[in-house]
């Protein structure tokens, strides 16, 4: 078996964040970060290539739940089924509590499957028209939206919640409830830091408001039906027994939704887009397991083990911290918690931590530091609200605070009082 030096390791991650950095494909960065990594580590190139095929390898079954999810996806997306849910939330809070109202609506449109950047695109012309109305600064609104977002993607069927589900070989329900007291705790803390930014930072100008509307969207009704039936097929294995895999489930919910919104001739339309989305994180996906293939045969997990060890830590606090430093490394929740669940999952499940509690921590941990300048979530988000570089970067703070909360309470729940 081949033993890649914890420097190796080390190096290899270092190379992939400085090319991301430089704005170098990801894929490719942690291709080419995983090649130097390996042979700094002590492999010779067909080692190394070995190691890299055998990560990515390893990512090919979550690869195709995630190109299926695309599905569901697509529908949510292009029927306007995911800013109809958004508006309405909006409307019935009112703008006496439109920061509970942003928060809420993010956090509804990531658990029912819609990407977290996507998710901030798709509320934000809202968020920032009732922004202007109630006098709330550009920063208020941004955070409100990545704070719901963030505690609604630790409870959905996204990338990575399936990655987790799919490399610990848990439910991808149980996931998702696991999450659930988390991202209450997420949403709280949330709307209270929005508050509090409430009149920090720039205002919402009129030119700021993008009019732009889709046309005949579908009621509140019709548009919940897709993402429920997907989450009702899901939850059919720990209520009966019954296993339908996401790869299943989740398309089916897209073909329900898109039936009950009357525009399945649309159908194929809604599906390329949906796989358009999906096909950037499958890349990414690949690129992150040659880098675990790397790191999970590395004496990194050791050195990281050990150093617990000594500190007298317990075991189960490895995965917050592989969750936190992944995402860190990758600047991205999926690839931070694909990562961390590929190369510490044995490890932990090896020290006595529960696959569920794991997968549960590894998962929180990674929303700390996915939003990083590195990743593609940090320029996007601040795209949405026309943000500027300075008042973005001071954002980051108060991001992780959020991820913090959430990696707290789940490794309270699933690791202190288990």
């Amino acid at each position: 078996m081949i033993t890649i030096t914890a420097l190796g390791a080390v190096v290899g991650l270092i190379v992939a964040i400085i090319l991301i950095m430089k704005k170098i494909n990801p894929a490719y960065s942690l291709i080419l970060g995983s090649i130097i990594g390996g042979i700094v580590g002590g492999a010779n190139i067909g080692e190394t290539v070995s190691l890299m095929i055998s990560g990515a390898q390893g990512m090919i079954p979550a690869i195709l739940r995630i190109l299926t999810a695309g599905i569901l996806a697509g529908v949510l997306i292009e029927t306007g089924a995911a800013s109809k849910i958004a508006e309405t939330i909006v409307e019935k809070l009112g703008e006496s509590k439109a920061i509970i109202a942003i928060v809420i609506s993010a956090t509804i449109l990531t658990m029912v499957g819609v990407f977290i950047d996507v998710a901030v695109i798709t509320v934000a012309p809202i968020a920032m028209a009732i922004a202007k109305k109630t006098g709330i600064s550009r920063t208020g609104v941004l955070i409100a939206m990545i704070g719901g977002g963030k505690s609604g993607n630790i409870i959905s069927p996204n990338p990575n919640t399936i990655s987790a589900a799919d490399t610990f070989n848990i439910p991808l329900t149980s996931l998702m409830m696991a999450g659930i007291i988390p991202a209450i705790f997420g949403i709280i803390i949330s709307i209270i830091i929005a508050k509090l930014l409430s009149n920090k930072g720039t205002k919402i100008q009129q030119e700021d408001i993008d009019e732009k509307t889709i046309e005949d969207k579908p009621s509140f009704f019709t548009a919940l039906i897709g993402p429920l039936t997907a989450i009702i097929i899901l939850s059919l294995r720990p209520l009966a027994g019954i296993v339908i895999d996401p790869l299943i489930a989740l398309p089916i919910g897209g073909i329900i939704g898109c039936l009950a919104m009357g525009k399945i001739k649309s159908f194929n339309n809604y599906c390329i887009f949906g796989l358009g989305k999906m096909t950037g994180v499958a890349v990414l996906l690949l690129g992150t397991g040659t880098i675990s293939g790397i790191i999970a045969n590395s004496a990194l997990k050791t050195v990281l083990t050990d150093f617990l060890t000594s500190t007298g830590a317990p075991a189960f606090l490895l995965a917050p911290l592989a969750g936190i430093l992944m995402s860190g490394a990758t600047a991205s929740t999926t690839s931070g918690t694909a990562v961390g669940s590929q190369v510490f999952g044995s490890t932990l499940l090896g020290l006595g931590v529960p696959a569920i509690n794991s997968a549960a921590m590894i998962h929180a941990g990674a929303t700390v530091l996915d939003h990083l300048p590195h990743g593609s979530f940090f320029h996007a988000t601040g795209g949405s609200v026309n943000m500027n570089m300075k008042e973005r970067l001071a954002l980051i703070p108060f991001e992780s605070l959020v991820g913090i909360t959430l990696t707290i309470v789940s490794t309270l729940i699933y690791g202190v009082f288990y």
